[in-house]
């Protein structure tokens, strides 16, 4: 037998609803139980103590006395002969108990007790001297306080609003999850889910929104590696297509071959790198400025490198390899082509670590930047044979900076050439 319900509609209500039935509880009981039985037994022994100075004036024959008394405290007395009464009292019932044993205490003899509960209203017979039997009427909040009736009936109540109000709210959210694992069943199996937005409480949102993020990972990720194929094949074919062209016509000398070799050992390398980029890694704790100077003093000896980097620069863990990689292709594509000057900026805060790389190079049109992320994408007149690479650079440095959740931004300089902005989060 399960306990614990599966759904979380069902475990939400019952984490919410049972630590408040068990703190009502223990308030009732400590509380209300403790004040049920003093008030309890101040009204019985105040009741009992009327009965006993009636009873003390009608031994003394004080009938007069006996009825002023009645009247001012409100409770019927007669005498009877002969009553006819159920064979079984209310002595021991929970409202006339503690009368019965504080009457036993006063007045050392018997005392019945019956309650009507239908009327609420109360009957105590005591025997007289002269062998007659005195009947006190009363009523019963004489002796039996409702307060408690009413305190439960409002614990109730309680837990009833309680549930109404938090069953819509828990319903919203367990909607949105329930939206979101739908959303990520058609995810998973390659299809669209159009209209989906994030909703719910903030934690619910963020876990759409990177639902979201991660699908269209995914879907790049497939399309990169379905256009790398493509490229793998068509960059190949090329070289492979002259070499074998010039060998039939006897055309290419042994310095064309080892140059078309040169060339598809370049393509293989690249490749390589870029499937490289999504290798796993173990973070470490990383500082980039000693990385980004070192980077840029191999990539760019004969230019002007200006590092504006903070005194005390950020550390955060990362993944030292792929981060080393990724600003390696920026600055060597800032260096190819810079005229003079590279400038490597650093920008701390708390959230987020900024790097920007400008040159004064002539820059990327802005309808071409975001072609010039996506891989094996040549520009004009950038991505030419006699300026080597295989349009993979960027693309490589962009997987990289979003496998540790930053983004990469393509940007004009104030340097007149290309400024890329990455920001890492913290």
């Amino acid at each position: 037998m399960r306990l614990i319900p599966r759904s979380f509609l069902w475990r939400t209500i019952l984490m919410v609803l049972l630590p408040l039935i068990v703190a009502l509880l223990i308030v009732a009981n400590a509380f209300f139980g403790n004040h049920w039985r003093r008030v309890h037994n101040t009204l019985a022994r105040t009741l009992s103590g009327e009965i006993t100075t009636m009873m003390h004036f009608m031994d003394r024959g004080d009938d007069i006395s006996v009825k002023m008394l009645a009247r001012d405290i409100g409770i019927n007395v007669t005498i009877n002969d002969k009553l006819n009464r159920p064979t079984k009292n209310d002595n021991n019932s929970r409202e006339a108990g503690q009368l019965a044993k504080e009457l036993q205490n006063k007045l050392k003899q018997p005392a019945n007790i019956y309650v009507d509960r239908a009327n609420r209203l109360l009957f105590i017979d005591i025997p007289t001297k002269d062998g007659k039997t005195a009947t006190f009427g009363t009523t019963m909040y004489r002796i039996y306080s409702t307060s408690t009736e009413v305190f439960l009936i409002w614990l109730i109540g309680s837990i009833l609003i309680v549930s109404i109000l938090v069953a819509p709210f828990v319903m919203f959210h367990t909607r949105s999850i329930r939206r979101i694992a739908k959303a990520a069943n058609k995810f998973g199996r390659g299809m669209d889910v159009p209209g989906f937005q994030p909703s719910g409480s903030a934690e619910i949102r963020e876990a759409a929104t990177a639902m979201i993020n991660m699908k269209e990972r995914l879907k790049r990720y497939n399309k990169t590696r379905t256009d790398m194929l493509n490229a793998v094949g068509h960059d190949l074919k090329t070289p492979l297509t002259r070499m074998r062209l010039g060998i039939e016509t006897d055309s290419i000398t042994k310095q064309d071959l080892l140059k078309n070799i040169d060339r598809m050992t370049e393509m293989v390398n690249g490749y390589l790198a870029f499937a490289r980029g999504e290798m796993p890694e173990i973070e470490q704790a990383t500082e980039l400025p000693a990385t980004l100077t070192r980077i840029a003093r191999d990539a760019a000896p004969n230019k002007n490198i200006i590092l504006d980097f903070p005194s005390n620069p950020v550390q955060f863990y990362a993944r030292p390899s792929a981060l080393t990689s990724a600003f390696t292709n920026i600055i060597e594509n800032a260096t190819r082509f810079a005229k003079k000057t590279i400038k490597i900026k650093e920008i701390d805060s708390d959230e987020s670590v900024t790097v920007i790389i400008e040159d004064d190079g002539p820059g990327i049109p802005d309808d071409k930047k975001a072609l010039a992320l996506q891989p094996f994408v040549r520009l004009d007149e950038s991505r030419n044979e006699s300026t080597g690479g295989t349009g993979l650079g960027l693309s490589i440095a962009q997987t990289a900076i979003e496998n540790h959740g930053g983004q990469i931004f393509l940007e004009d300089s104030d340097m007149g050439g290309l400024k890329v902005r990455v920001v890492l989060p913290l």
